[in-house]
């Protein structure tokens, strides 16, 4: 008896533009939501424009963070509750929407984004990265009920912000190869339109790297739309398999062996560089993922990575460890197969 099922989550509205978060109110009046918003932001995105937001809600409240951290999750869980907040509105990067995002689903009350950098596709998946000590834990949350995303604020954001978010994408490519192989070996469930959907945005970013250039909006524009893609693909499978597979491994390791070195973005966009020659040998699209990384000035290598050829080999030989997911790394290669790999690459 067929009996699969599956429930998709995702954003009622998202708006993207030039100038759009003057229609924050308007996008969430349509939503419905109780009460007044908590604002959670940091200094910088709430100089930018938290006066903006504020504008458009009667009697808003505010709280400020500095780190994403399970402490300062509970201090907005806490905020909310004091504040009887209808619903969280996260304003910034990655850490007030991871926050806000992990605080709202504990809250069962709504969550809406607003980023200001186009940096990672947390802005719309329904997921948060919070670390703890030397590991960074992926939380599953429900993903926002809207996303406004200003492109006109968000191409203002520095630069190498915007290639990290672009890094994390263009990582998609070998993330939906691991997530293919754990199909044909570990009978892993595979869902064929979120991996065309987070493979097509892969490549669209990896065909027009050539296009995204600092200081240009319409760069955001493109950024921020493979971002939404990126995190729809997400929602649509119930994992973020889509969008992480080994490369988010080593980068989780990264994040262990040389802490705070290098953005995450950057750190998955090296290690996709390694992982798709792993996939695919000599031929692959290896040199096409990092040519694509470096014609938007993204890290191509450990030592622009500001990590050392040694660190990022152990990283890539021990990141199987990191968690119960099968990829292109199975149960761990040797030493002198991943030197091999970084040499060929010129990652080391």
């Amino acid at each position: 008896m067929f009996d699969k099922r599956t429930w998709i989550k995702l954003p009622r509205n998202v708006v993207v533009g030039h100038d759009v978060l003057d229609e924050l109110g308007e996008a969430v009046g349509e939503l419905s939501l109780p009460g007044s918003p908590l604002v959670v932001t940091s200094p910088t995105p709430d100089r930018l424009a938290g006066e903006r937001v504020r504008a458009q809600f009667d009697d808003p409240e505010t709280v400020s963070i500095e780190e994403a951290r399970f402490d300062t999750i509970e201090e907005v869980v806490e905020a909310a509750r004091a504040t009887e907040a209808g619903f969280l509105i996260g304003l910034g990067g990655g850490k007030p929407i991871d926050v806000a995002k992990t605080a709202s689903d504990r809250l069962g009350v709504g969550f809406v984004s607003v980023p200001t950098a186009a940096s990672h596709d947390g802005i719309v998946s329904g997921r948060s990265s919070i670390p703890e000590g030397d590991t960074r834990h992926s939380v599953a949350a429900d993903p926002p009920l809207a996303v406004v995303a200003d492109t006109e604020l968000i191409a203002e954001a520095p630069w190498e912000l915007t290639t990290a978010g672009c890094a994390d994408i263009i990582s998609n490519y070998t993330a939906v190869k691991d997530w293919r192989l754990a199909q044909r070996l570990k009978n892993v469930e595979y869902s064929e339109y979120a991996g065309a959907l987070s493979e097509m945005t892969a490549e669209m970013l990896v065909d027009n790297a050539g296009s995204i250039k600092k200081d240009l909006e319409e760069s955001a524009w493109i950024v921020v739309k493979a971002l939404v893609s990126s995190g729809v693909a997400m929602s649509i499978a119930g994992s973020s398999r889509p969008a992480s597979g080994a490369e988010h491994l080593v980068s989780h390791q990264l994040d262990r062996i040389a802490p705070g070195r290098a953005l995450h973005g950057h750190q998955v966009g090296v290690a996709s560089i390694v992982t798709e020659y792993l996939h695919s040998g000599e031929d692959g699209q290896w040199r096409a993922i990092r040519n694509a990384l470096a014609s938007i000035d993204a890290p191509t290598s450990a030592d622009e990575l500001e990590v050392t050829d040694e660190e990022f080999l152990e990283a890539l030989t021990t990141a199987h460890t990191i968690r119960d997911r099968y990829t292109i790394l199975g149960n761990g290669i040797s030493e002198a197969a991943a030197r091999e790999a970084g040499r060929v690459t010129g990652v080391i």
